[in-house]
């Protein structure tokens, strides 16, 4: 999605201001193979799509059929430019995202580093939680398992990153995120959609196809909130983990960004329709929360048959456990970024890599202190926090990108061009819009 390679005309400047051209700035291309296409992306798209994106979406389509496809679609656009976006900083410079950030100054390191140690701790509970209820809701197990079950995720995920094999983890990423996808699109088949309808979806709207008004901050949610996490400026550091560490890796990462959001899009239309198909259609209302999902199995064991109840469980289970295996590799890569520069260490040195000291720190804070927020819930101070630092960081990344993609800090080959800046600016007003608005009902409730 990037315009960056049209953006200077027939010839341009690199950083040092001599005339080149096209061909000396862009270096030699690593060839495009079918092997090399598949990788950080998919790690990156199942990270960033949880359960709640699931619910979020189904919701969307149960309350107003196909109106807001429009919006997903719009949603999965702004994904491939913001997450091409620190892909391409990272090439094209050979630095990680956060180094970028403190060149835009030292406030970024104040938000970033509280924002960090909340989200991480908040976030461990509730996932490790979502990826436990559809193991209960399959078995019929009492409600009391849920803690257990969820303790036993989270250490075996701890486990499983810790052994510090980026390989593996990409493999059972993409196991995850194949089986998922699968089971989603063959669910959307299932209930007979109408092609004419869907189109009809992306036409944009505010109104629902029963003629009700549609909040504009639905809208934007729906946009924004689907796989919009922390893990979208991770792409960087797994790309270093694939070892693509340089420009001449610019269009495999560029490939396999589109085709892991291609693919992200495609499964959240799914959703969609098996909202608006199975229950817009039907008048069903849904729980709130997880147990949206587990109610959505109920409905398709009745519908189809108990055995496609437990798929979709199945694949709702995947859903979750990919997103909390993203986040304990992905994000502990980040936090020890975040300490290397806070410590003044060398970029290289193995305390601010994969499997070092800061990594580790991380890894045992996503995994051990969330489990007292199971038993003892979650303190309000703490959720309000994690809600407001939260809300702020789509903004935060698609602002600091227009900072870093623009100016000297990147080779001129390798900056923005018109269309990406489009979409970044719009990332900036939808998302903080969408920022605003959760701030002010934090606050007032």
């Amino acid at each position: 999605m990037s315009e960056s390679t049209s953006a200077g005309g027939a010839s341009g400047a690199g950083a040092s201001g001599a005339k080149v051209s096209k061909r000396q700035l862009r270096g030699e291309q690593v060839p495009v193979k079918a092997k090399r296409i598949v990788g950080p992306g998919l790690v990156a798209a199942g990270t960033g799509v949880g359960a709640a994106d699931l619910v979020a979406t189904l919701v969307a389509g149960s309350n107003y059929g196909y109106a807001l496809l429009w919006a997903a679609v719009l949603g999965a656009v702004l994904k491939i430019v913001l997450v091409e976006g620190a892909g391409r900083y990272s090439l094209a410079t050979g630095r990680s995202i956060f180094v970028g950030w403190r060149s835009l100054g030292k406030w970024t390191s104040w938000y970033f580093g509280p924002y960090i140690v909340i989200w991480g701790v908040v976030y461990a509970a509730s996932a490790t939680t979502s990826s436990a209820l559809p193991i209960i809701t399959m078995f019929d197990l009492d409600a009391a398992w849920i803690t257990p079950i969820a303790i036993v995720i989270a250490v075996a995920v701890f486990a499983l990153v810790w052994a510090n094999r980026y390989t593996v983890i990409e493999k059972i990423m993409t196991f995850f995120v194949l089986v998922m996808f699968i089971i989603v699109i063959a669910t959307a088949i299932m209930t007979a959609p109408e092609i004419p309808k869907i189109l009809s979806g992306l036409i944009p709207t505010f109104t629902g196809d029963g003629g009700e008004n549609v909040n504009i901050i639905y809208v934007l949610a729906m946009a924004g909130g689907v796989g919009g996490t922390i893990t979208l400026a991770a792409y960087g550091y797994w790309l270093r983990e694939k070892g693509w560490y340089a420009p001449k890796w610019m269009r495999v990462m560029q490939i396999d960004n589109t085709i892991a959001y291609t693919i992200t899009g495609l499964f959240v239309v799914s959703v969609l329709i098996i909202g608006a198909e199975l229950l817009y259609t039907a008048n069903i209302a849904l729980a709130s929360g997880d147990n949206a999902l587990i109610d959505l199995a109920r409905i398709l064991g009745e519908e189809y048959s108990g055995f496609w109840g437990n798929m979709f469980l199945v694949g709702f289970f995947a859903a979750a456990v990919s997103s909390v295996i993203g986040v304990w590799n992905g994000v502990s890569l980040m936090f020890a970024d975040f300490m290397g520069h806070v410590r003044n260490l060398p970029e290289e040195h193995p305390d601010r890599l994969n499997g070092g000291k800061y990594f580790k720190w991380y890894l045992v804070w996503l995994t051990f202190p969330p489990m007292l927020l199971l038993f003892l819930g979650q303190p309000t101070g703490l959720v309000l926090a994690y809600g407001v630092l939260g809300a702020l960081f789509m903004p935060f990344l698609a602002l600091t990108l227009l900072g870093l993609l623009n100016t000297k800090r990147v080779p001129y080959e390798w900056r923005n061009g018109w269309f990406t800046n489009v979409m970044l600016v719009l990332c900036v007003g939808l998302f903080g819009y969408l920022a605003v608005d959760n701030l002010i009902g934090l606050f007032t409730g």
